[in-house]
């Protein structure tokens, strides 16, 4: 197996980097979340004009039609400069791609172009106190009217919902069909009537996730995304794209980064002696370099155009297991490290939860009967 790049691959890479060279500048040290917010939608704005957002999605939609190992390279060269992430990951990551692959023609022209600069946001309306690991026994409805529907029921865990323009969600449409048929898949308008977002304390001291409660909101016939009670399929587009593409790569070079940078601590305070730093420094190299290989089996079945499927578990579950023993360790020096040891503790729930990521690779994967 080759897995060196081409001159083509080797000259992206160089462009990728020359660009980011003379436009990333360090975010400034803000107030709030509304002024990061805000910085944020400048900073995607200015990728955006620089055709460096979405560079998979086609030409015609404001992507690069870049294929899998590009996209792999700006991830890296991306999150090795540390440029901050685009403010608009849900829209770009989850919901644009799952336009892409069921949405209608005018749904494309309508929504995908101002994902890419920002200028709407999206959210993802799907957890709720009830159904965040089960995500099938969701309750929230949508009662057919003459031209769309009525939502009713409460959603949780939803980041940047204060901020965003637009939701995809998931309701039940149909509340007689077994819990994985009747539902649709849904894109809501987040200024409608009947909207009521709570924002939620996180233990790092932030608030970008949110509760919202939906009380008789309309929903257009025309935003509904594939069929009619076929939500979940739709759903699992997302989710594959949630776990398993362009997130892994990213956060496998951010922790390569912070690796050297607890090595390179724990040498300058002499503590490579210490068996448990030393042992949790080899652990964080092993389980990166196992995440590695899991990115780069995600590239080879991208490359051979296979969507992403439930072996996505599988990376979600080494991440989620990588940052979290990587944090333990960072933990030791304190400082800045806190903030990340805090925020890894969300890993084994984000996305799905380890649980489910494990009950999947059983079931899909491995062919394990339920129960």
């Amino acid at each position: 197996m080759d897995l060196s790049f081409s001159p083509d691959e080797e000259a992206f890479a160089a462009d990728v980097r020359e660009w980011l060279a003379a436009n990333l500048e360090p975010p400034p040290a803000f107030a709030d979340l509304d002024e990061e917010v805000e910085w944020g939608r400048r900073w995607q704005a200015r990728l955006a004009e620089g055709r460096w957002v979405g560079i998979h999605w086609p030409r015609e939609y404001g992507g690069r039609g870049a294929p899998p190992v590009q996209v792999a390279i700006f991830n890296t060269e991306y999150a090795r400069a540390r440029a901050p992430q685009p403010v608009n990951r849900v829209g770009i990551n989850l919901a644009g791609p799952t336009l892409l692959s069921h949405g209608t023609d005018e749904q494309k022209r309508r929504w995908l172009a101002p994902i890419l600069t920002a200028e709407e946001i999206w959210c993802q309306l799907f957890s709720e106190p009830g159904a965040g690991s089960d995500l099938a026994s969701l309750t929230t409805r949508a009662d057919a009217t003459g031209d769309g529907w009525v939502l009713n029921g409460q959603k949780v865990w939803t980041s940047y919902a204060q901020y965003a323009r637009w939701g995809i969600c998931l309701a039940r449409t149909d509340p007689d069909a077994p819990r994985h048929k009747g539902i649709s898949y849904l894109v809501v308008d987040m200024q409608a009537p009947g909207i009521e977002i709570r924002p939620l304390v996180q233990i790092t001291g932030e608030a970008d996730f949110n509760e919202v409660f939906l009380t008789d909101v309309f929903v257009p016939a025309d935003q509904l995304v594939g069929d009619l009670n076929q939500g979940w399929a739709v759903a699992n587009t997302t989710l594959a794209h949630e776990r398993g593409t362009s997130f892994p790569f990213k956060e496998q070079v951010v922790h390569e980064v912070f690796l050297d940078e607890l090595y390179a601590e724990a040498a300058g305070a002499g503590l490579l002696d210490d068996l448990d730093v030393a042992d949790g420094l080899a652990q964080a190299f092993v389980e990166l370099r196992v995440l590695r290989l899991h990115n780069w089996r995600t590239l080879s079945r991208l490359g051979r155009g296979i969507e992403p499927g439930p072996e996505s578990s599988w990376v979600k579950l080494a991440w989620t297991d990588m940052t979290q023993h990587l944090s333990d360790v960072a933990l030791r020096f304190g400082g800045r490290w806190e903030r990340q040891w805090l925020w890894s503790k969300a890993a084994s729930i984000a996305g799905g939860t380890s649980e489910v990521q494990k009950n999947i690779i059983a079931e899909r994967i491995l062919g394990l009967p339920r129960g």
